[in-house]
């Protein structure tokens, strides 16, 4: 079993940061691909960034490259995502998830292959 646990949101106004972390225990994260979700109200839940166990691969959505930056250390249990030129529809509660991936170089953008997730963290931009 692994908790995962998000901080870092809040309030920005548009073209500012925010560095998201999220801190794992029960486990070591180095046997799992991770990634961050976003949710919108009334939209649905969407990849945003991914990585692999190793960190050597990583995706990111159209809307979001350029601007944000996924990163792991497996030695401190952590993931974060840095955002930066936030925009107004970045708006939405941010979740961290996990799930055990056997090939060190694989990721996937399903939420549904992901069993592990934290409860979420509330970004708004203002614009």
């Amino acid at each position: 079993q692994v908790q995962l646990v998000e901080s870092g949101g809040g309030l920005v106004q548009a073209g500012g940061s925010l560095r998201l972390s999220c801190v794992a225990s029960g486990r070591t994260i180095s046997s799992y691909a991770m990634g961050w979700f976003r949710q919108a109200p009334g939209k649905e839940r969407e990849c945003v960034t991914a990585i692999s166990r190793s960190g050597g691969s990583t995706y990111y959505a159209n809307s979001v490259k350029g601007r944000f930056t996924i990163s792991r250390d497996n030695a401190k249990n952590t993931v974060a995502l840095q955002m930066n030129s936030l925009k107004f529809e970045d708006t939405a509660v941010y979740y961290c998830a996990a799930y055990e991936s056997r090939d060190s170089r694989r990721y996937t953008v399903d939420p549904l292959e992901y069993n592990y997730w934290g409860q979420g963290t509330q970004v708004t931009v203002s614009s």
